[in-house]
């Protein structure tokens, strides 16, 4: 069973073992490399298959203040990573289509939430877009490896409906 949890920034050996190709990370980093940033808005969660962490991702809270697309009342989604041992399970979907009830949980007073993913990684863009988020056709210029799809999934009560 896929779940997700909070994760505190002392438990670093807990997800110490996660990583991806060489060539992903460039969209979502490494383990090591987000527990060394500092950006205090940001909450860490893992994704764990019966209990094992088998993925990582952040909530940034703060944003909007970072991200001139993003509203005060956004939280943003980044960081996100599925083991590479765990990627073709269907893991990184399951745990995506888990994420709405778990924001509205964890973050009841986010309207929504906002991410980006760039343009060439058209299977996480596939699997953000089956769990909900929704394209409006803005893109994001200032990644790291060219440009970005911006994707929002509404966590309004009306958009339960």
């Amino acid at each position: 069973m896929i779940a997700l949890e909070p994760l505190g920034r002392h438990e670093f050996d807990r997800v110490a073992h996660i990583a991806v190709a060489p060539e992903q990370e460039g969209f979502c980093g490494t383990i090591a490399g987000h527990f060394e940033m500092n950006e205090p808005g940001c909450d860490f969660h893992v994704v764990t298959r019966d209990g094992q962490p088998v993925g990582f991702f952040k909530i940034d809270r703060d944003y909007a203040a970072q991200y001139g697309f993003a509203q005060p009342d956004e939280v943003g989604l980044r960081g996100v990573m599925i083991d590479r041992h765990e990627q073709g399970r269907g893991t990184g979907k399951a745990a995506m289509l888990a994420l709405r009830p778990y924001l509205l949980r964890h973050y009841p007073q986010a309207r929504a939430c906002v991410l980006t993913v760039n343009v060439i990684n058209l299977p996480a863009r596939a699997v953000y877009l089956a769990a909900g988020f929704q394209d409006d056709g803005g893109l994001h210029h200032g990644g790291r490896i060219g440009p970005q799809h911006i994707l929002r999934m509404d966590l309004s009560i009306t958009a339960l409906t």
